[in-house]
């Protein structure tokens, strides 16, 4: 147990500085080739935040452990919210001033709300919705390679959309380091081999965990995976805060939140049908509720503000999420 739980850490910090690795080498790259700052931020650093959940999600399907995959992408998305933001508020009070960041936010919900719409349907076409048991650990239905090509649909309208607001808006370019181009095609090399041998790692360990505790896969990977694979956005964010810099510790949170839903679980589905149970379910309108919440606390009751009242609360409903998720095993 010892040896597997070092060889999970491995494991997740080789995902780390891989995704680290990887978007400085591909950002010097691209900036060498005189790539504007802002499409390198909405596209490499973007998906190398998302990178581990990425990785570990389609490496887990690729093994069977389906519930992983899906356990990651939500964990993550609720730890994001709800920790990461809520610790961001506790520290320092967060207001949305971007453009950029408040139309990410709407966004961000409609990724869930597609994404809960994905889970129903296979209840809503036999009629059984009014039937679902929440506390059941049967399947009741899975996320299908054309619900994986619908959710990557979303995602290049997503991009598209983004790169509009990139295009009309008036961001400061911001300086990226270039490095050899040798140093930069290394980094990238290396970037992706700790990808690889850090996603191995960290899902055998997980499996084994989930075996010899009692636990199940999903619990895992809404837990220990999740939180694994969502330290860049924690550190990043934190670190954005402590500079005062409220836009990005919410646009990395929401932007990593919309990149799991549509990139990560549309790349997963594909690769392979994600059988969907009743606490699979649950555990996605927990994710609903916790980006409502969001919303709801930026655009209706403090307007583009979340207080520090409202980061302990939200740390409280994760508290009360996980506690929820040990009495289900």
């Amino acid at each position: 147990m010892i040896l597997s739980g070092l060889s999970f850490l491995l494991g997740i910090s080789l995902l780390i500085k891989g995704a680290q690795f990887l978007v400085d080498g591909a950002s010097s790259i691209a900036a060498k080739f005189k790539i504007s700052s802002i499409v390198i931020g909405l596209t490499i650093v973007a998906f190398g935040t998302s990178a581990p959940e990425l990785v570990v999600s389609v490496s887990s399907a690729l093994r069977g452990s389906t519930d992983i995959a899906l356990g990651n992408v939500v964990g993550s998305n609720i730890f994001n919210i709800l920790i990461v933001l809520g610790i961001c508020a506790v520290i320092y009070p967060l207001k949305v001033h971007s453009n950029t960041v408040w139309k990410e936010i709407p966004m961000s919900l409609l990724a869930t709300v597609v994404l809960t719409i994905l889970g129903l349907q296979a209840l809503m076409d036999t009629g059984i919705l009014s039937q679902i048991n929440l506390s059941s650990a049967g399947k009741i239905g899975e996320l299908t390679f054309s619900n994986g090509l619908i959710l990557l649909f979303f995602f290049i309208i997503f991009m598209y959309y983004s790169f509009g607001i990139a295009k009309s808006g008036n961001e400061d370019e911001a300086k990226i380091k270039q490095l050899a181009l040798s140093k930069s095609i290394f980094l990238v090399l290396l970037g992706l081999a700790g990808l690889a041998f850090g996603s191995t790692l960290t899902v055998e360990n997980a499996i084994f965990f989930a075996k010899q505790m009692g636990l199940s896969e999903n619990f895992i990977g809404l837990t220990l995976v999740a939180l694994g694979t969502s330290l860049p956005e924690l550190v990043t964010s934190i670190v954005a805060v402590f500079k005062k810099n409220s836009d990005i510790a919410i646009g990395n949170v929401v932007g990593s939140n919309i990149f799991n839903i549509f990139l990560v679980l549309g790349m997963t589905s594909i690769v392979r049908p994600i059988p969907l149970t009743g606490h699979n379910l649950a555990d996605i309108l927990v994710l609903l509720a916790t980006t409502i919440f969001l919303f709801l606390s930026l655009f209706v009751l403090k307007k583009f503000h979340i207080g520090k009242a409202e980061g302990a609360l939200m740390i409280i409903f994760y508290l009360l999420y996980f506690i929820f998720l040990l009495y289900r095993g």
